[in-house]
């Protein structure tokens, strides 16, 4: 995407200064670098970023130690007045629901921002797809393949935890494509016990392995999200262990092996998909484009077949999660996939 930003405005000539460390980089100007054509050759087949990130840098909430723990400050002036002291005329910022916010907020202090939807989770709404997603489904998909084999040869129950914190759609669509029989996601709460019946009744058919692939926010019916680490002030807590929790869960009540795997991320790393080049291509392009123009305080977003942008404000104002009226979810369970519901849900 950084490739493709940069090559559309090198030639419109224009000069693309590299933000380092996200919005961090505003905080201390020193972090940041002029960019030249050498520096996005050979970087399209690579994962990441040459910018590096932060989750650490919100302007809006920059947490400080004190003596009596960590306080939050709001230093969003500061990177307006970083913004304007390096002379930039507009901000592309690439990232998910947190970062767009952010972007937001600052688009509303006088930025020229726009946007674009990178992140694994396909969690933005606006966009049917966000760029990172296809990657992260495929990596997902390999992993199942391979539990396959190591599943049936020791007719084993295997569960995969993925990424997922609020939303499914790694689970499902990975989930469908490597041929899991039970999908754990956030958007649908799950019973242990109907996902012990799936296991059973493959095992009466003589499938002596299940395969079970759960989001990391999935949770029981009247239960809550497992964290691997605590909640603190203005921390959500680090998601982890789900899978491990139905595994043991599944094996107490079966009495069959079954082993957990924590895909973790691995999700986010390695050679981008071939979709996922052409999307981030076309974002970047789009998004010069629509600077250009004067779209500020947008997103570029893929309606099929298009590239178009939408506001700002509509694709951070609320997740987009997996409804339930999903032709995939209606496809997984046509086929026989367990999303663990009580028999009254379904």
């Amino acid at each position: 995407m950084i490739r493709a930003v940069f090559r559309t405005a090198h030639n419109f000539g224009w000069e693309v200064l590299g933000i380092e460390e996200s919005f961090g980089g505003l905080l201390q100007t020193k972090k940041t670098r002029l960019l030249r054509p050498k520096d996005v050759r050979g970087i399209l087949h690579t994962g990441g970023t040459i910018l590096g990130t932060s989750n650490r840098g919100h302007p809006f909430r920059f947490p400080v130690k004190t003596a009596s723990g960590i306080s939050y400050r709001d230093r969003s002036d500061e990177v307006v007045r970083n913004f304007r002291a390096l002379k930039l005329d507009g901000l592309v910022v690439v990232g998910g629901d947190g970062t767009l916010s952010i972007a937001l907020g600052l688009f509303r202090k006088g930025l020229p921002i726009v946007g674009v939807p990178k992140t694994i989770d396909n969690d933005l709404s606006g966009t049917v797809v966000t760029f990172g997603f296809d990657t992260a489904v495929s990596v997902v998909t390999e992993a199942l393949d391979r539990l396959h084999t190591t599943a049936s040869s020791h007719r084993r129950v295997m569960v995969l935890e993925v990424m997922g914190r609020n939303v499914g759609w790694i689970a499902l669509q990975a989930g469908v494509a490597g041929g899991a029989d039970v999908i754990l996601i956030p958007e649908i709460p799950f019973d242990i016990e109907m996902v012990v019946a799936k296991i059973r009744e493959r095992n009466r058919r003589g499938r002596a392995f299940s395969i079970v692939v759960a989001a990391e926010g999935a949770t029981p019916v009247g239960g809550m999200k497992v964290f691997r680490e605590k909640a603190g002030e203005g921390y959500e807590g680090r998601l982890g262990g789900i899978g491990e929790l139905v595994a043991e869960q599944i094996q107490q009540r079966t009495k069959q092996e079954c082993r957990a795997l924590v895909l973790g991320h691995l999700q986010r790393g390695g050679q981008p998909t071939s979709f996922d080049r052409v999307l981030g291509t076309r974002f970047g392009s789009a998004a010069v484009r629509l600077a250009q123009e004067g779209g500020w305080g947008r997103m570029v977003a893929l309606a099929p077949p298009n590239i178009v942008s939408v506001p700002l404000e509509e694709a951070v104002s609320q997740l987009k999660r997996v409804p339930m009226s999903s032709d995939l979810i209606r496809a997984a369970r046509d086929l026989g996939t367990s999303f663990g519901e009580s028999v009254c849900e379904i």
